[in-house]
């Protein structure tokens, strides 16, 4: 029996701690078993013709199961509707003028990511896949 193709891919920064920890919280989620994650830091490769690595690791990206790719906070909400604990809020992002203040926020957010990586990296406990990736 071949396998179902994903109904998400999530596209994201592998070299980024703070990214790390947010994908490792929703691949234990309920419902991530049909969303393939792709740390785009570390190569190209399953990006297609319409993202590059240099657009995927400045900004979140998610391809829907139709091919289609959507960004930001349309991005984070198509994650959230495929997880159980999160459709609440995925929900709540479809009301009038939500997504355009989930994006602000985003838009907001990008550009102390990296500060906020750092302290992230920083404040937490480092773990043994942490150490392993650290290893030369």
């Amino acid at each position: 029996m071949p396998s179902e193709a994903p109904s998400l891919t999530v596209y994201y920064d592998g070299s980024c701690p703070l990214c790390r920890a947010e994908i490792g919280y929703y691949r234990k989620q309920d419902g991530a078993g049909g969303i393939c994650f792709l740390d785009v830091s570390q190569s190209q490769a399953g990006l297609g013709p319409d993202l590059t690595q240099q657009q995927a690791m400045r900004r979140f990206h998610v391809r829907r199961g139709d091919g289609s790719i959507v960004s930001g906070a349309a991005g984070f909400v198509a994650v959230w509707s495929s997880l159980k604990r999160w459709r609440g809020l995925a929900r709540l992002a479809q009301l009038p003028g939500a997504l355009a203040l989930l994006e602000a926020a985003y838009r907001l957010f990008l550009p102390v990511r990296p500060l906020l990586s750092k302290l992230f990296a920083r404040l937490r406990p480092m773990t043994s896949a942490d150490q392993k990736e650290q290893t030369p």
